[in-house]
């Protein structure tokens, strides 16, 4: 197959899982994925990605499970009801440990540029975080290629101080989410819209 073809390939055969076998991913491939993270394209070429690697299960849950007091806190102050909070919170909770690894993925402003007004800080802080997703895309891209599953989750961005404080990490390290990554225990198959519905020719 043409490269071109077999990179369409791997980008249209990727797909979220979220059930995975119980079986380690290699330290060796986890350093592929952090290598092409890594070759990302990223604004001012600042590289504003950071990385938290757990393969820790210990570590794992306690991370899940100080995430979930937060979610459990902020839908009983929205009023749902506590059995529909509890649900919420467990399948958070057994998302993240049934991975064998996870990688959660923050933000840095150090090296970023600063403005004396809100409108170019706003605009610097968002080219941060198209960086950060562009890296974690790649890693994304390079997980399905090597057999394995991946599933991104958005829970840190509502609580990264309490990310930050349970990996006791530097305080300008803000988290943005989470990658669930193992060797998937499911098939999943999803369509996309068609992209003449998405696209504007001029």
């Amino acid at each position: 197959m043409e490269v071109e073809q077999v990179t369409l390939a791997v980008i249209r055969g990727r797909r979220s899982i979220r059930r995975y076998q119980d079986r380690p991913v290699p330290r060796s491939l986890i350093e592929q994925l952090l290598e092409a993270a890594r070759w990302a394209p990223s604004a001012h070429n600042r590289q504003p990605w950071r990385f938290a690697v757990i393969a820790d299960a210990a570590r794992t849950a306690g991370l899940a499970a100080a995430m979930g007091e937060r979610l459990r806190a902020d839908l009983t102050a929205d009023g749902l009801l506590p059995d529909a909070i509890e649900r919420q919170v467990r399948r958070s909770y057994e998302r993240i440990t049934t991975a064998p690894l996870v990688i959660v993925f923050f933000l840095s402003l150090a090296e970023m540029d600063r403005y004396p007004d809100s409108r170019r800080q706003d605009a610097e802080h968002m080219m941060a975080v198209q960086s950060v997703a562009l890296a974690v895309q790649n890693m994304l891209l390079l997980a399905h290629a090597q057999g394995l599953g991946a599933c991104w989750m958005c829970a840190p961005l509502f609580c990264p101080d309490v990310v930050r404080a349970e990996l006791n990490l530097p305080a300008d390290w803000i988290a943005q989410g989470l990658l669930t990554i193992g060797y998937p225990a499911e098939v999943r198959s999803k369509d996309r819209e068609p992209i003449e519905s998405k696209v504007v020719w001029y």
